[in-house]
């Protein structure tokens, strides 16, 4: 395995700055933010360290080669089925072009979401989720790329819950989507903590689903107990968790390295910074990246 980190944790910083950043830290590899390029209201969007529609194939090498860090990933996390039919195609077209220039680049995996309409039931979502994803991943078949979907729920608040604007947040959605969508490069970007939020065994997920693991996300989460006893699991997350740097929350690293060792799994784990605690300025999330590589080399000690 590999260590690295998603780069959305530093706009302020371009593609050389994030991979010296990750040179310096001693990652191995970075997860690249493919945005287009503009602002985004939602929290860790709209960062763009790759221009898809315009970038050099062989600076882009010649800058991995110069600090030592490949790419382990190109990433883009829109809401490619909401209900907004203009806006899903201008999202599934850009998905497109990452898959485009993941396959320029000669990289195996773009990461995104599935999307969902949250005003619509997982049964009513269903037909959208098939004639978009179907051609898509067909697509990347035919460039040779790995698409793996993260398991967040992507509920943000209260007109959200229990909706959320992603479908692939379960074994049992994962299972219907593999069947209806059976080719393999169509697979996973594996997240513990969205489990530890929803009570679910991350270590079995990892078992059962162990060939669809293309890419792997790092992040924690800490279950307030006291706020979950005093609201409950039916009003919104917010109010009784906080995603948290890796051993700052709930997830037990040893054991999930170890059930990805055990699954055969050797690609990248990359951080994904989501703690409001080191947000505060540039050095602070500098300082959660640092924070971050020293505890996790402990279980992933250098690529293989």
């Amino acid at each position: 395995m590999q260590l690295g980190f998603v780069s959305a944790i530093l706009p302020d910083l371009n593609l050389e700055e994030v991979l010296r950043t990750a040179a310096e830290i001693g990652y191995d590899c970075v997860e690249l933010m493919c945005w287009p390029p503009g602002k985004a209201a939602r929290r860790y969007a709209g960062v763009t360290h790759l221009d898809v529609t315009d970038f050099d194939v062989e600076k882009v090498h010649d800058l991995c080669e110069k600090y030592g860090v490949f790419i382990s990933a190109l990433g883009y996390y829109p809401n490619p089925l909401v209900a907004d039919e203009e806006a899903a195609q201008i999202y599934q077209r850009h998905i497109r072009r990452v898959i485009e220039a993941t396959a320029a680049l000669g990289l195996e995996r773009m990461t995104t979401f599935v999307g969902r309409d949250h005003t619509r039931s997982f049964d009513d979502n269903w037909p959208r989720f098939l004639a978009a994803w179907q051609p898509i991943v067909a697509y990347a078949k035919e460039k040779n790329v790995r698409i793996g979907i993260e398991n967040c729920p992507m509920s943000f608040g209260e007109d959200e819950w229990p909706g959320g604007k992603n479908l692939a947040v379960s074994p049992a959605i994962w299972d219907r989507m593999y069947t209806d969508i059976s080719d393999n490069h169509f697979g996973l970007n594996f997240d513990p903590s969205h489990f530890v939020l929803q009570f679910m065994d991350y270590e079995k997920a990892i078992r059962n689903y162990a060939d669809r693991l293309v890419h792997v996300h790092a992040k924690d989460l800490r279950i307030d107990r006291e706020e979950l006893n005093h609201h409950g699991v039916f009003a919104h997350p917010k109010l009784w968790h906080t995603p948290k740097l890796p051993g700052l929350g709930d997830v037990d690293w040893g054991r999930f390295v170890a059930a990805l060792n055990d699954a055969d799994y050797r690609g990248p784990v990359c951080v994904e910074v989501e703690d409001r605690a080191y947000e505060g300025s540039l050095e602070d999330r500098l300082r959660a990246l640092r924070m971050s590589y020293a505890y996790l080399r402990q279980f992933i000690p250098g690529s293989l």
